[in-house]
Order: C-alpha cells, then sequence, then structure tokens
C-alpha cells in the first residue's frame, strides 16, 4: 500500500473539498462561532464524506512523518492483574522508544470499546493494543486502511483480519479438568465468565472435553456461568457448598472468579477439604494456605509479544496477519492437588 492510499485525511483536506479556508474548518470543528450557516454545513459535509477524524494531540508530541509518539492499549479492566500485565508490557517496550501509551477499560461493553477507540483515533494514536469486548471488529477497517497497526490479544478480532495473541484456551482448561480428575474427583464444578465473552466459551468446552476423556457427565446443577465479579463468584459457588450435594472440586476460569471461590470456601473453613483449579494466576495466590494451583496465561509474555509486533509495524515491517499462539503452563500448588474426602 503505497503512503498516499495509507495517509489519514487532514484538515487541509477537507477545506479543499468544501471550498473553504483551514481556518474555517478549524473553527466549525472546535465549534467556535462565526461561520456562516452554508458554510459551515459544507464543512460538516466533506468532514463525512472523507472520514475526517480532528487531530487534538498537541502538535508539540508530533513526530517526523505524522508520528504522535504515543499507542494506546484498549483493555479489559486496568485493574485486573492480567490487564495490568498487558499494559506493562507494552509500557516497558513503548517506554525504551520513548513513546507514551494511553490506555482505557471497556469492562466488556462493545459501546464503550467503540468509544475509546474512537478517542484513541482521534488522538492519532500510532497504533492500538485491543482487548476486545464487541462480538465484530469490522468497524476498525478504516483503522487497518490507513495504516495504523492492530494487536489483539486474548481474544481474536471477528470480521477483521489483524495481528492477535492468543493461548489456547481449551488446551488450558482441559489440563486444569484433567488434573483434578487425575487426583480422584469426579464432581467438579464449573465457574465460568461472561457467557458472550470468547474465551470463557473456550474454557467451558475445554471442561466439558476433559471431563468426557475421563467418562464423566458434568451436572448441570455445578456449573455457573455470567460470574463477572469476585462477588458473583463467591455467592454462586457458595451455593453449591451449602446444596444438598456439594462438587468435591471446582475449575474457576478466570483469576477474579477464582478468588471469589477462595474466599466461599474460606467462609465455610473448607479451603482444605474442596480442591481448586483456577485458569490465571493472580497475586499472592502462592502464599494462600493452601497454595492456588492455576493454569497460567504469561500475559507480561503476550503483552511483550504483542508490543513487538505494533512496533515492527511501525517500523515499516509488512507480512500477512497472523495469529501468535502463547502456552499455558499448569503451576502445581496444593490447592489442586487435594484428594476427595471418603465416606
Amino acid at each position: 500500500m503505497d503512503s498516499a492510499a495509507r495517509a489519514r485525511p487532514t484538515l487541509r483536506d477537507v477545506a479543499q473539498l468544501a471550498g473553504v479556508s483551514p481556518k474555517t474548518v478549524s473553527r466549525v470543528v472546535n465549534g467556535e462561532p462565526g461561520v456562516s450557516p452554508s458554510k459551515a454545513g459544507a464543512v460538516e459535509r466533506a468532514i463525512r464524506q472523507l472520514e475526517y477524524r480532528p487531530n487534538i494531540t498537541a502538535s508539540s508530541l508530533r513526530r517526523a512523518g505524522g508520528r504522535t509518539a504515543a499507542v494506546a492499549a484498549v483493555l479489559e479492566d486496568v485493574s485486573n492483574p492480567f490487564s495490568s500485565a498487558l499494559y506493562r508490557a507494552l509500557e516497558d517496550v513503548a517506554h525504551a522508544r520513548d513513546v507514551m501509551v494511553f490506555a482505557g477499560s471497556v469492562e466488556e461493553d462493545p459501546s464503550r470499546e467503540r468509544a475509546l477507540v474512537r478517542a484513541f483515533a482521534m488522538r492519532q494514536a500510532d497504533a492500538m493494543l485491543i482487548v476486545p469486548a464487541s462480538d465484530n471488529q469490522a468497524y476498525l477497517t478504516r483503522e487497518v486502511t490507513t495504516g495504523t497497526p492492530l494487536v489483539f490479544v486474548d481474544r481474536p478480532p471477528v470480521g477483521l483480519h489483524a495481528d492477535a495473541v492468543l493461548v489456547d484456551n481449551e488446551s488450558g482448561a482441559a489440563d486444569a479438568v484433567r488434573h483434578l480428575a487425575a487426583h480422584g474427583h469426579r464432581d467438579i464444578a464449573f465457574l465460568g465468565d461472561l457467557h458472550t465473552i470468547a474465551t470463557a466459551r473456550r474454557r467451558f468446552q475445554g471442561y466439558k472435553e476433559a471431563l468426557s476423556d475421563h467418562g464423566i457427565r458434568p451436572d448441570p446443577a455445578h456449573i455457573a456461568h455470567d460470574l463477572h465479579t469476585t462477588e458473583a463468584a463467591e455467592a454462586a459457588f457458595g451455593r453449591l457448598l451449602d446444596s444438598a450435594t456439594p462438587p468435591t472440586a471446582c475449575f474457576s476460569a478466570q483469576n477474579l472468579i477464582t478468588i471469589g471461590a477462595i474466599r466461599a470456601l474460606r467462609a465455610r473453613g473448607l479451603q482444605h477439604r474442596v480442591a481448586v483449579v483456577g485458569f490465571d494466576d493472580f497475586p499472592l495466590a502462592d502464599l494462600l494456605e493452601p497454595a492456588v494451583t492455576v493454569v497460567s496465561q504469561d500475559p507480561y509474555r503476550m503483552g511483550r509479544v504483542a508490543a513487538d509486533i505494533l512496533f515492527r509495524r511501525l517500523d515499516g515491517e509488512d507480512w500477512e496477519p497472523t495469529t501468535h499462539l502463547v502456552e499455558t503452563r499448569l503451576i502445581v500448588r496444593g490447592s489442586g492437588e487435594l484428594r476427595p474426602e471418603t465416606p
């Protein structure tokens, strides 16, 4: 793709199409008075036709070649340890290049994802790392065609051909459940995130496949979805533990859900009797008693791989968009090795 095809429309392009001066365009964009309705209408039509986005980044930040020396991270929740590790990895690589990082949380809200992407695009972010919440990213086609490098992390893009950094969620979840089954458990509960999240669905699939491998039929009463907070997970697992036929083990499919499950166990004094394996590591998991067995994704490594892709793209390298897989690792610490009590 040549530089002309990749260039974003400029304020001067809008002025030329509308037949007005650049100053008039600037006044319309900034909502300033003193522009006649006819000229304002011409400018607005030109903006829509060119899909012009005002560059509100300070000109002092811009580099040669039209770059802003800033990249953006659209994350699920910056307070979540997984998102924090992704952000830190991107920041470490960017800092070495004297590049700033903007970040925001989508909180599984597709409209917020779009709003954040638009805000970062208006600030002329040179590249974006995105953990998507929406079910279709075709709206980002313009960013791709204008040459903005994009890389999706944790969840693949839908409706858009772009680089992605993922883990094999089904395989990791299956490893966790097989580990519990190998320690004698046949009644293994599942605690999952929002069913709208692709990774949550894949982890549930891995859970079912591992049970099937051991000839175990999952108990619908011991399966809970849409547990997006620690509090929701604690309440849901508490209900399972208080039931007439509680599970002897649990696979929790996200780190905040694992924390909620552990709280439910400790509130009932069951942390040494009910086994737990969680997907995603979290701070202090190794210091609890028992320490928590987890399937680790290594989000920092995922972030480094994603950052490397973005900056290689910015440096001018070109290749067919690719999915890069980062392996999971089962970390054995104690909670997943508890055996079911014999009657």
